[in-house]
C-alpha cells in the first residue's frame, strides 16, 4: 500500500511529464548541448530537415570551401521543423537555409496531400522571412525512393507547387534532385539507396551535391 501511495504521489507531482515531451526533443537537446560547447559561426549555410540530411554525416566534405551547419533530425516533418525553428534555425543567423522536408509528411497519413505539404512549407518560409527578410532559401525537391514509390504522384505535385512558389520570391532556389534519381523508365534508381530503400548511399548524395552546388552562396 505504501508503494502504491508513493507511485500515485509521483504521478500527481509530475503529471504526464514523459508523455508530453515533443517528438525529437532529445535530438534537439543534443544540438543545444553541442552549441553550448562550440557555437557555430554566423553567416554559415544551414541544412535543416529530416533524416536525409541527418544521415548526411559527411556533408561538409561534399562542399569544401563552404561552412555547413547540419541540423537534420529524426524522421521529421515540416511541422516538426516549424516547432523547432526557434532552436535550430534562428539562433544561427545563417546567410542561407537549405531545407529538405515533406517526404515524411506524405508518408505519415493518407490525408496529407501535396497541397498540405505546400501550405506547411509556406508557413515555414514565412516564419524564416519574418526573422531574416533577405536570407537565401533553397528547397531540395522531395526525393523519389523505392519504398515510397506509391507516393510519387503526390511528391511530384508538392515539388511543382513549391517550385512555382519560390519562383515568385527573391533569394530563393529549388534544387531538383527528383529527376536525376529516376531511371529511364521513370522509376526510382534502386542502386542509389540503402537496404531500406528509403535512405541513400553516397551515390545518392553525389547527385544531391551536383544539384545543390550551383545554388550555394560562397
Amino acid at each position: 500500500m505504501k508503494h502504491l501511495f508513493l507511485f500515485l504521489l509521483t504521478l500527481v507531482a509530475f503529471p504526464f511529464s514523459y508523455a508530453q515531451q515533443a517528438p525529437f526533443q532529445d535530438e534537439i537537446n543534443q544540438f543545444k548541448q553541442q552549441d553550448e560547447q562550440h557555437f557555430p559561426p554566423k553567416n554559415a549555410i544551414l541544412f535543416v530537415g529530416s533524416s536525409s540530411f541527418r544521415m548526411w554525416n559527411d556533408v561538409q566534405s561534399y562542399f569544401p570551401g563552404y561552412t555547413i551547419i547540419n541540423r537534420g533530425f529524426g524522421g521529421s516533418t515540416l511541422p516538426d521543423v516549424i516547432r523547432y525553428a526557434p532552436d535550430i534555425i534562428f539562433p544561427y543567423h545563417p546567410k542561407q537555409i537549405v531545407i529538405y522536408c515533406g517526404d515524411n509528411d506524405l508518408a505519415s497519413s493518407d490525408t496529407v496531400t501535396a497541397k498540405t505539404v505546400f501550405e506547411r512549407f509556406k508557413t515555414l518560409f514565412t516564419m524564416i522571412r519574418q526573422k531574416q527578410p533577405n536570407v537565401s532559401v533553397v528547397f531540395v525537391a522531395i526525393k523519389p525512393s523505392p519504398s515510397r514509390e506509391q507516393l510519387m504522384p503526390k511528391m511530384k505535385q508538392a515539388n511543382i507547387l513549391i517550385q512555382q512558389f519560390l519562383k515568385t520570391k527573391p533569394h530563393t532556389a529549388f534544387a531538383d534532385v527528383f529527376t536525376p534519381m529516376l531511371n529511364d523508365a521513370g522509376k526510382p534508381r534502386k542502386e542509389l539507396f540503402r537496404e531500406d530503400m528509403l535512405h541513400m548511399k553516397p551515390a545518392g548524395y553525389a547527385i544531391w551535391q551536383k544539384a545543390l552546388q550551383p545554388y550555394l552562396l560562397k
